[in-house]
């Protein structure tokens, strides 16, 4: 009996890992050549206008692409 929780899958197109992928300070997260990272913390909107809550979105979605986690 196995109690192996994270392997590659023969033929290692497929990595399971059935624990916590902890990544360090020093190290990095690569998808499709780009670093991701966390994005930058988004205080909540207190818009009162539309235009406002606009400005506000555009501002969150502008963090997620600088963080790498949308194009």
């Amino acid at each position: 009996m196995s109690n192996i929780r994270n392997y590659r899958e023969q033929g290692g197109e497929r990595t399971v890992i059935s624990g916590e992928l902890e990544i360090t300070e020093e190290g990095k997260l690569i998808f499709n050549g780009k670093e991701l990272k966390p994005a930058e913390r988004q205080e909540d909107s207190n818009a009162s206008t539309v235009e406002a809550l606009k400005d506000d979105y555009n501002h969150l979605l502008q963090k997620l692409k600088d963080a790498g986690l949308m194009k």
